[in-house]
């Protein structure tokens, strides 16, 4: 009786630890097969991957991939690939064909896209997508994006869901920025070189959860010029628990 009874509690343990969603990084690389000396063309992605829990996990692994493919492409549109293998081939395709045009071109084409789990809650899985192109011209483009989901669902959370009031809070979050950032409170907020659309603070597009509090992150060129770079704001969970829905 008392192994039935012992048999049964590992059985219903082992059920929880089975639907309890987890990841596994994947790595996938790409290089171009056109001879190089240096500088040659590749391009790397290291992503976290949802498994366990198929529903959920299908939805966050689909989003992930959506996201990868408006970074890593290049033309007018992303490519129509419907798998990491097929967007880096893609990606060194375009290379390849643009090398073969014009053959007198030396630069070499990069990509570096590396995400990984940042914060995760009873109600909040946090992922963080650092990434690095470069396809020619002056400079590449670097920046972070911030996936937030529901972990129950696997379904993205937009900004404008993370707040009972998202006006209080960014009212909120413009006096703070002005305090770090030294911007008078009786001047504009693009009075000392910032360059918010319509010269009126914004929100980032990414907001990242931390184990401390939230972090406001606005790449180069959405707040400030590029030589300027990122902009950070940092919010204790003690400021912003009264604005949050989730935590």
């Amino acid at each position: 009786m008392k192994h039935s009874i012992i048999f049964a509690i590992l059985a219903l343990l082992f059920i929880s630890c089975s639907n309890e969603l987890t990841f596994e990084d994947r790595y996938f690389e790409k290089k171009t097969t056109l001879p190089c000396n240096e500088n040659c063309p590749q391009i790397t992605v290291k992503i976290p991957f949802a498994k366990d829990v198929p529903v959920v996990a299908d939805s966050i692994n689909k989003k992930i991939f959506s996201v990868l493919k408006g970074i890593i492409y290049f033309g007018e549109k992303p490519y129509p690939s419907t798998d990491y293998k097929g967007l880096l081939d893609s990606f060194i395709g375009s290379y390849e064909t643009v090398q073969k045009d014009f053959p007198e071109d030396t630069f070499g084409w990069e990509g570096k896209i590396e995400g990984r789990v940042i914060y995760q809650s009873d109600s909040i899985l946090n992922i963080e997508i650092n990434h690095y192109t470069f396809t020619g011209g002056a400079h590449g483009y670097q920046g972070l994006r911030s996936l937030i989901f529901n972990p129950d669902t696997g379904k993205s959370i937009p900004n404008d869901q993370l707040f009972k009031d998202k006006n209080a809070f960014k009212a909120f979050a413009e006096k703070k920025f002005r305090t770090k950032y030294n911007i008078p409170e009786n001047k504009s907020i693009n009075a000392t070189g910032f360059q918010f659309e319509d010269d009126k603070f914004q929100l980032p597009l990414n907001i990242f959860y931390t184990d401390k509090g939230l972090l406001l992150h606005y790449n180069q060129y959405e707040a400030a010029s590029y030589a300027d770079g990122p902009k950070d704001l940092f919010l204790t969970f003690n400021e912003v628990n009264n604005y949050l829905i989730r935590k």
